[in-house]
């Protein structure tokens, strides 16, 4: 009983490679788990030329996302799993740095202290994201390259290689600033809103699974309900190389893929595929705080062993 007592100072207990091991494993599960959805949400997001099949599962995903027939997913977007292979390789090693960072942050900025410290929270989840979408980014390119439903790519090598002969290394990080832009204010939102729900639901301190999953969900769906914007202009970034129209395939950064969307969809342009992404990050950040927390749980009961 001793140690689920202790279990509010896990992050001093433990070390950093154990916040680094579990971390790693979040992220794995976290995102294979929602990768299916995150695809039909990508999908989504891409601007298309020509009128395609896309057009249907589109319309059906906005008005009723759960109600997408099995058949037509078959049809018109096969394989759903293409590209899971890069965030595999991409996400261990990405969230080990990003949870590892946030705990010495948090632990550095004050934010184990008793009560509510939210900025100290939201200072700490900016610092992790820094660290993990320098790491992640070019991952994230090869994923969303290969989740198109006319993508030519069969393995992660293969796609790696054609966009860096075709496009150079700066393909990998055109859409950093932006995903900086859209992953600093919604890690921030998520670690800080995240903190808030655990101690609420959870004053103890108690180790409490049913508390990280439903404080990791809310966490998870506020931030990517205001994030989806910027999103949907990292989506048009990272997938340019791969359309047709010569004008998005030259575009050079967030201001002008902006103006392109609000050019070609208006203001709700930028809300494309804002179902499947709150879809995708209520659950995964429920499953990742769940795994991680579990993992740093079970982490410091043997070190107290």
């Amino acid at each position: 009983m001793d140690d689920e007592y202790d279990y509010e100072s896990l992050g001093s207990n433990t070390t950093m490679a154990h916040n680094a091991l579990a971390g790693a494993l979040a992220g794995i599960a976290e995102h294979c788990a929602m990768y299916p959805v995150d695809s039909i949400k990508t999908r989504m997001q891409v601007i298309q030329t020509t009128a395609t099949a896309t057009a249907t599962i589109t319309a059906t995903t906005i008005s009723n996302p759960l109600q997408i027939p099995a058949s037509t997913i078959r049809s018109t977007h096969s394989n759903l799993w293409r590209g899971v292979t890069s965030v595999v390789m991409g996400a261990g090693p990405a969230h080990a740095l990003h949870f590892g960072t946030y705990e010495f942050c948090k632990d550095f900025l004050g934010a184990n202290k008793d009560g509510h410290q939210p900025l100290a929270s939201a200072a700490a989840g900016a610092c992790a994201t820094l660290a993990h979408d320098a790491l992640m980014n070019p991952f994230d390119v090869i994923k969303q390259r290969m989740q198109l439903k006319d993508s030519v790519y069969r393995t992660v090598r293969e796609c790696a290689r054609q966009v860096y002969t075709k496009e150079g290394a700066i393909a990998f990080y055109v859409s950093l600033p932006t995903t900086l832009t859209m992953s600093i204010p919604f890690q921030s939102i998520q670690f800080a809103t995240y903190e808030y729900f655990r101690k609420t639901l959870n004053p103890s301190g108690e180790y409490d699974p049913k508390t990280h999953v439903i404080a990791g969900g809310l966490a998870g769906a506020f931030a990517s309900s205001i994030t989806t914007p910027l999103d949907v202009i990292k989506t048009l970034l990272q997938t340019r190389g791969s359309h047709h129209d010569p004008y998005i395939r030259n575009t050079k950064g967030l201001v002008e893929a902006a103006l392109i969307i609000k050019e070609r969809f208006g203001l709700k342009g930028f809300f494309r595929g804002f179902r499947p992404r709150v879809l995708t990050h209520m659950p995964s950040a429920a499953i990742s705080w769940s795994v991680y927390e579990y993992f740093k749980w079970i982490l410091n009961a043997r070190l107290s062993n």
